[in-house]
């Protein structure tokens, strides 16, 4: 005769778990975010105004197109 163990799962030991990733991941999202609006914010400051005014934007635009709040 064979016989099988089958041991129970601990869900709330994977749903903490994952939660944990889930949180990680929202950090990370948020590094990269702020790390892409710095980048952006840099190249756009390093813009002479005439530049910045054949693109269409003036120095005052330029944290609300780093923070992807701009509409125009």
């Amino acid at each position: 005769m064979a016989m099988f163990y089958t041991p129970t799962t601990n869900y709330a030991t994977a749903s903490t778990v994952n939660r944990a990733f889930s949180h990680l991941g929202d950090i990370v999202a948020s590094v990269i975010a702020w790390n892409d609006a710095r980048v952006t914010r840099n190249a756009l400051s390093s813009l002479t105004d005439r530049e910045l005014d054949d693109i269409g934007l003036t120095r005052g635009d330029i944290e609300n197109v780093a923070l992807n709040h701009f509409i125009r």
